[in-house]
């Protein structure tokens, strides 16, 4: 008699552990389980990506402060050197607005109208 009672509890005791586990499982496996997994993966995978750029900034830094050592560009300025000179492109920048008004594309000449499709929507 105790036998059997023992081994219908045991075998209870397993169909309850193992449906719970079923039931877990199931619920991991949910749509919305699993966008939220993924959504925490993604986060994650962000996080470890701007550590990584955060590490590479911090390196550039680094080692344009050791050219920048090894190059003598941070010493002082000698004064009887000459003053630095100003690239063009500073210059046009400078330029007065109305040089730099936009110019418009020719038309054709032969024909006013244009064949153009997609022109008229």
């Amino acid at each position: 008699m105790f036998r059997r009672t023992f081994w219908f509890t045991a075998g209870a005791a397993a169909g309850v552990w193992a449906t719970t586990k079923v039931n877990r499982k199931l619920k991991q496996l949910t749509p919305e389980s699993l966008a939220a997994r993924a959504a925490d993966k993604a986060i994650e995978g962000g996080h470890k990506l701007k550590d990584f750029a955060l590490d590479v900034r911090d390196g550039m830094v680094r080692r344009e402060a050791e050219l920048g050592e090894a190059l003598g560009l941070q010493a002082p300025v000698d004064p009887e050197l000459p003053a630095q000179r100003h690239f063009a492109v500073e210059a046009a920048e400078s330029a007065p607005a109305a040089d730099a008004a936009h110019r418009k594309l020719p038309y054709n000449s032969y024909n006013d109208n244009s064949y153009n499709r997609n022109e008229d929507h």
